[in-house]
């Protein structure tokens, strides 16, 4: 099973032929920037369509602090994502609290897991939209 660093290369080296499909579910690449470093960083993350945009959530496994991805679109919203071989700009933002209990049942449909991490931590795990830029 890929992961990590590893799952990230083989992805972009094989246009989401390996990588995509993980695990029972599917993955994309979220590259972010550094909010301190100003570098690029790319993070495979389950995710679901929701009409035009892309959800993902921020779970880290359940751990009590935000993953670092997730860090860094608070800090500059404008991302790059690739789904198999299709790569885009896009702008994410945390789903409004309106939006996420039906973002949130998309995505422990395709990871129960989600709703375990969230017991394990107090913060309340985002879910993130990614809204494709022109």
């Amino acid at each position: 099973m890929l992961f990590g660093k590893e799952h990230v290369q083989r992805y972009q080296e094989t246009d989401g032929a390996e990588g995509h499909d993980w695990n029972g579910t599917t993955t994309l690449l979220l590259t972010t920037t550094g909010r301190k470093s100003g570098k690029k960083y790319t993070t495979p993350l389950i995710y679901q369509r929701h009409g035009d945009s892309y959800l993902v959530v921020a779970s880290k496994g359940g751990d009590p602090r935000h993953p670092e991805w997730y860090l860094n679109l608070q800090a500059n919203p404008e991302v790059e994502v690739q789904v198999k071989d299709q790569k885009f700009r896009a702008r994410a933002h945390t789903a409004l609290p309106e939006e996420k209990p039906e973002m949130w049942k998309m995505m422990i449909r395709v990871w129960p897991d989600y709703d375990t991490y969230q017991t394990k931590t107090d913060r309340e795990i985002p879910v993130v939209v990614l809204e494709r830029l022109s």
